[in-house]
């Protein structure tokens, strides 16, 4: 029975393609409202519904006649242009608050009537928010804005980066103890090393302002018989920052045309007086 119900349905696609349109429609409604977010009661700080932002979804708004509905957007985001599908039945403005990086802009919605329904676009210099309203006589949202996971985690990996470049290459490193007698020989690539010099615990290698563009290399120690063995490191600003002491150590970068530069620890003449 199936089988002939499909076979029909294929039959009628091809001698009227009208029909096979209106057939699809409400799948495609349907697929379309599964990307629709709706507000949540555990999502309010206070009176502002907070939705958590994904790209493609369709957020709802739920407004009413003589109330404005505040959509903040993220600070520091530029609008650019802000369209709806039905303007003649409902009121869409502009404003900003605050100032520099903390400076916002908030879209302000107010629907003529109750029974009312539309799509908004608003786009900015980082994201295309796409929003349906729609009013009742009463239920309006005051507020809502978004939180933005990605952002924030970019923003905690610039903050650790900012971190660590603060940080000190190393706390208590005494002038008379530190070790420059080592040689750097190879190739020539641009994160070549400046210098490289220990304190008698650990091993500090220092490389040019361009290490913060090009790709790091890893580290690897030599052993006596010419083993390759990869160590384990801490970049601290331009530095790399080994545990121990070592005698011969290679920064190996490439695979078809390796760059290959070694460090090689002297003799006790290298330490400073």
């Amino acid at each position: 029975m199936r089988s002939w119900i499909s076979a029909a349905a294929a039959l009628a696609a091809a001698m009227y393609p009208v029909c096979a349109l209106a057939l699809s429609l409400p799948r495609q409604a349907a697929t379309e409202r599964r990307g629709w977010v709706e507000p949540a009661t555990g999502s309010y700080i206070n009176a502002e519904q907070v939705f958590l932002w994904s790209d493609g979804a369709v957020y709802r708004v739920y407004t009413q006649p003589g109330m404005i509905t505040d959509i903040a957007l993220q600070a520091g985001e530029a609008l650019i242009s802000v369209a709806a599908g039905d303007t003649a039945r409902w009121v869409i403005g502009d404003t900003t608050s605050g100032s520099g990086e903390d400076r916002r802009t908030h879209v302000l919605v107010k629907p003529f009537s109750a029974g009312l329904g539309t799509n908004i676009v608003i786009t900015t210099d980082k994201r295309v928010y796409h929003v349906s309203v729609s009013s009742a006589a009463s239920g309006g949202m005051a507020a809502l804005s978004w939180k933005y996971p990605l952002d924030e985690m970019i923003a905690l990996k610039r903050a650790e980066v900012a971190a660590n470049a603060a940080e000190p290459v190393a706390a208590g490193l005494g002038i008379e103890r530190l070790y420059f007698g080592y040689r750097i020989t190879g190739d020539q690539p641009s994160w070549r090393p400046v210098r490289a010099f220990d304190d008698g615990r650990q091993t500090f290698i220092e490389f040019p302002i361009s290490i913060g563009v090009d790709e790091a290399p890893p580290l690897f120690l030599i052993g006596e018989g010419g083993a390759a063995e990869l160590v384990n490191y801490r970049m601290r600003a331009r530095f790399y920052v080994v545990d121990r002491i070592f005698s011969v150590a290679e920064l190996r970068l490439g695979t078809s045309k390796q760059q290959v530069v070694r460090i090689t620890r002297g003799p006790a003449k290298g330490r400073r007086p």
